[in-house]
């Protein structure tokens, strides 16, 4: 038999999904036993987030604005000093 007819038999999917009986995985039986002495509590799919604290985006704006005034005057004093 060569490695390929090996490796067919070995992961044979057709086979796998044809089971009658299919185990649930281990995350799954463990989540099963804790849920049924302790059920989670509903909640709603995709819940929205907590709203965060609210940020000032003026302050992040004129935190641009004043950086790019900044380059723009000391490029001019740069070129103000080469002349």
């Amino acid at each position: 038999m060569t490695e390929q007819d090996d490796w067919e038999r070995e992961f044979d999917h057709r086979w796998a999904n044809s089971a009658e009986h299919k185990e649930p995985s281990a995350r799954a039986r463990m989540l099963a036993a804790r849920w049924k002495e302790n059920p989670p509590n509903p909640a709603p799919f995709r819940a929205d987030p907590e709203p965060g604290p609210r940020r000032a985006s003026w302050a992040s704006t004129a935190m641009v604005f004043g950086c790019v005034i900044a380059v723009m005057v000391l490029i001019g004093l740069l070129q103000f000093g080469a002349s």
